[in-house]
């Protein structure tokens, strides 16, 4: 099975879709879930980071962002002290396969309000996944050109980032996506990023998987067939846990071979590093004692890294897989775990 190697699982559609809550907040969280923030009387749990370190948006109704108000509702301080640790920091959002359009106008519209830019995640590639836990994907070519075209209007002229399909590219050079999928797939990449890249403020990373994964000599031919000279860059580490220092420099390497290409880097869970022991599995699916890594910031003090992003979402499942829920859906317990190990 490929995902035992090639390091992670995605999540599903909306990943709120599977938030659990715990105490007597709940009704309160599900009013939110379902879009009724209430009536104004209560204040968000959680504030913009100051611009000029972060200029990414934090959603204040995230799923964090409900838990921390869950626990200091039952009074439980020192879980709310914890979960703040990721509830305060801008995370990806993911886009999901239905209503693209108005789903990426709602979080770009909230995010300029807040003076900030939205960070998205497009993960809805035909055969995604490879048939793993995040299996999926849009039907076919065209439903998928038009997903993307219903997210470049989404967004319009107002400030995005967009996360370009972890996993696809790499499922190509490890032999996961059969080769009879191969040319669709690498014209789909290609369009995408012409597509967003005409929307006036819209950056495109597309993504490269993570250091332990491929090589630099065998990436490159790949990102330029996929059309990595018209994006502003490539992603790494999504969804992964490679240190920041060591993802840092496999992007160089690869950054040489694909016209000095910046690249961005996820650090939301690379805290403690990967994990060494146990099933193989565990390296990638909810591996045990890992660790909220760098926050979010834009100040990487490295011309060729352009950001650490939180481009997964801390707390969130990458399948059900050691009592976790589905892919993306919100579990309390490792959230919890992550911040305990976060020094």
């Amino acid at each position: 099975m490929y995902g035992s190697y090639t390091g992670r699982s995605r999540p599903r559609g909306r990943a709120a879709a599977g938030f659990r809550v715990t105490g007597t907040a709940a009704v309160c969280a599900a009013l939110l879930l379902a879009g009724c923030s209430g009536d104004g009387d209560s204040a968000p749990v959680v504030g913009q980071q100051p611009k000029e370190k972060d200029p990414y948006w934090v959603n204040p109704d995230g799923s964090a962002a409900r838990q921390v108000a869950a626990y200091e509702e039952d009074g439980d301080q020192e879980k709310a002290r914890l979960i703040r640790k990721i509830a305060e920091q801008p995370v990806g959002e993911w886009i999901g396969p239905d209503a693209p359009e108005n789903e990426a106008r709602r979080v770009t519209e909230a995010a300029a309000k807040a003076d900030r830019y939205a960070l998205l995640v497009l993960y809805n590639i035909p055969h995604r996944d490879c048939g793993q836990f995040s299996k999926g994907g849009a039907a076919d070519g065209n439903a998928y050109r038009s997903w993307v075209d219903g997210v470049a209007k989404g967004i319009g002229d107002r400030p995005a980032t967009v996360i370009l399909e972890p996993d696809a590219l790499l499922h190509l050079v490890d032999g996961c996506t059969p080769q009879e999928h191969h040319d669709e797939r690498y014209a789909l990449l290609k369009g995408a990023i012409e597509r967003l890249k005409k929307q006036p403020a819209t950056k495109v990373y597309v993504d490269a998987g993570n250091a332990g994964w491929q090589s630099p000599e065998t990436l490159h031919e790949p990102l330029w067939r996929a059309g990595i000279e018209k994006a502003d860059g490539f992603s790494l580490n999504v969804s992964n846990f490679r240190t920041t220092a060591v993802s840092t420099e496999f992007g160089k390497k690869l950054s040489v071979k694909v016209g000095d290409k910046p690249f961005v880097i996820d650090t939301s869970r690379n805290g403690n590093g990967p994990y060494e022991g146990g099933d193989p599995a565990e390296t990638w699916c909810n591996p045990p004692g890992r660790a909220l890594g760098e926050p979010p910031t834009t100040t990487t003090g490295d011309e060729r890294v352009d950001a650490y992003l939180w481009i997964k979402r801390p707390g969130e499942s990458d399948g059900d897989c050691k009592g976790g829920p589905k892919a993306g859906g919100w579990w309390p317990e490792y959230a919890l775990g992550l911040a305990r190990a976060t020094k």
